[in-house]
């Protein structure tokens, strides 16, 4: 049995808009580059933290201090309303469906987003209708609508579970409510999509694990990154010296970029061998 379906998998902070955490903090009148270095980094380089509930944490108590700055849920979904994307984000998802269709017109694309930024944001943005799920890290809300507690953390090797989700059609708001479905057992033939028919797009060190998982299964991993910002260059190339990645590119979506190419390509090669695999299937 031919799985005909296509899974494209986002990181969103610096993959398909800049990091929507540090705009948000800064919305708010923060000094982002004292938070993340001053009151973030300590905790995970000193004091042995993961980087995610340290950043989760410190938001939590910014909150709690701040008598006019109070991050509520509403804050942030409005925030995400006004998140501004790379050139070319918001048109992607429907030529990439169509790039499919021109080479297997049987063939579905479905867009998942995995993020260690912050869900309420991700999910009011402007390409939210695009996302079969959307999975990031999530507050409890206090009858103020004040974050109180992380209520959900997405960090590193945490990726990966969504993938296996996808991989077995665990997704949607019900599959919330029954965290250990993704350990059940399915056949081959019954996957929603095989990982050999999965590509990632991502930026940073929380995406590494998903890398290294569909690189080493068969699907395709490409790394963007801002050309803007040298610093984070170095960690990009690291990307490619290890093989964790099979193409790295600037992160502009544009019709005439490198980005939109190899996205088609890779989008209509996995359309072209399925529909390949279901001739020789009929057979």
């Amino acid at each position: 049995m031919i799985i005909n379906r296509i899974g494209v998998i986002f990181d969103f902070d610096e993959t398909l808009t800049s990091d929507s955490t540090s705009c948000f903090l800064e919305s708010l009148g923060l000094d982002v580059q004292k938070f993340w270095k001053n009151e973030v980094n300590p905790l995970y380089q000193k004091q042995g933290w993961d980087p995610i509930p340290a950043y989760l944490y410190k938001m939590i108590e910014f909150s709690k201090s701040s008598v006019k700055n109070r991050i509520t849920q509403k804050k942030l979904s409005e925030f995400g309303k006004k998140v501004k994307f790379f050139n070319g984000v918001q048109n992607i998802f429907r030529q990439l469906e169509q790039s499919a269709k021109e080479v297997n017109n049987t063939v579905e694309v479905d867009f998942f987003l995995i993020s260690s930024g912050i869900r309420e944001i991700l999910m009011n943005t402007k390409v939210t209708k695009y996302f079969k799920d959307i999975w990031a890290c999530d507050f409890e809300y206090n009858s103020k609508g004040e974050i109180v507690f992380p209520k959900n953390i997405v960090s590193f090797t945490d990726k990966t579970r969504y993938l296996f989700q996808i991989s077995k059609g665990i997704f949607g708001p019900d599959s919330r409510l029954n965290p250990f479905e993704v350990n059940k057992k399915v056949k081959t033939e019954d996957l929603y999509i095989p990982f050999n028919q999965m590509i990632i797009v991502g930026d940073g060190y929380t995406d590494i694990p998903l890398f290294s998982l569909i690189t080493r299964t068969g699907g395709k991993a490409i790394a963007v990154y801002n050309p803007e910002d040298k610093r984070k260059w170095p960690r990009a190339w690291g990307f490619v010296e290890e093989k964790r990645v099979s193409n790295l590119v600037p992160a502009d979506y544009g019709k005439k970029h490198a980005l939109n190419h190899i996205l088609t390509m890779a989008v209509q090669n996995l359309a072209s061998k399925l529909q390949l695999d279901d001739t020789i299937y009929q057979r």
